[in-house]
């Protein structure tokens, strides 16, 4: 990984602890979005051959910072609409009423536990993907942290990656929100995006990283299918699948 590319929210699963092995590196990328990408990012990821880019962002965040930065890739446009962020989004609306930190937490709590549903149609597709060989492959949306980190998280879990080390990979993405406040504007920002300027508390929440939301997404698949393996048997990833995935995933120990 490129040390510029490190500095943003964007990093390779590959090294974590799996059962029974490692995380390979060089086969899944996660990241924030291309509002991001100077430049010297672009070009960075251009020469990092990535060949599959699995876009979580709805419809008008791509249309507003489109991947652009690659003519090689394939795209695979999710629209997973559970994030604040979109303005068709019942949290977003809420906000814009009620702009204080507990409606913001309630929101956010609603949007992480509905997002393993929102990602179940498209789960069997990218995981034929991975084991055709389509890889490198880069999972993102806006942040890298929300919806990213639900299948992210999602991914890890199934292939035995203890929660305590999903946990520490989710919050390294609060990376995020620290560059978000060096780089200035944040206010403006938000206001752009949601007519009104939120205070200190509200923004620690909306840009950070909190656990309890990923557990909030963990445990409603687990919830609706028993378990994260009967979540991915009810996405259409069945037993020989499964198998592929994780041989294509994870370098055995010993």
């Amino acid at each position: 990984m490129t040390e510029a590319l490190s500095k943003l929210n964007f990093r390779d699963i590959g090294g974590l602890l799996a059962a029974g092995g490692v995380v390979r590196h060089g086969i899944l990328y996660r990241s924030e979005g291309p509002a991001s990408f100077a430049p010297a990012h672009r070009d960075e990821l251009a020469a990092m051959g990535i060949r599959l880019v699995c876009d979580l962002r709805a419809g008008s965040e791509r249309d507003k910072d489109p991947n652009d930065w690659t003519t090689t890739a394939r795209l695979m446009n999710l629209d997973i609409t559970a994030d604040l962020r979109v303005a068709t989004n019942e949290g977003w609306k809420t906000l814009q009423h009620d702009p204080t930190l507990a409606a913001a937490r309630a929101a956010l709590m609603v949007n992480y536990g509905s997002m393993p549903a929102a990602i179940r149609p498209h789960l069997k597709p990218l995981i034929e993907a991975i084991v055709a060989g389509e890889t490198p492959v880069l999972i993102h949306c806006t942040a890298g942290k929300d919806r990213t980190g639900v299948l992210v998280a999602l991914l890890l879990t199934a292939l035995g990656v203890p929660h305590d080390v999903v946990v520490a990979d989710y919050r390294r993405s609060d990376v995020f929100g620290k560059n978000l406040r060096l780089r200035g504007g944040i206010h403006e920002q938000f206001e752009e995006t949601f007519g009104f300027r939120p205070g200190e508390a509200l923004i620690d929440a909306m840009v950070g990283v909190d656990v309890d939301f990923l557990d909030a997404a963990l445990a409603a698949a687990a919830r609706d299918h028993g378990d994260i393996a009967g979540y991915f048997v009810a996405a259409g990833v069945d037993g020989p699948l499964f198998d592929r995935f994780r041989t294509t995933m994870v370098a055995e120990a010993g």
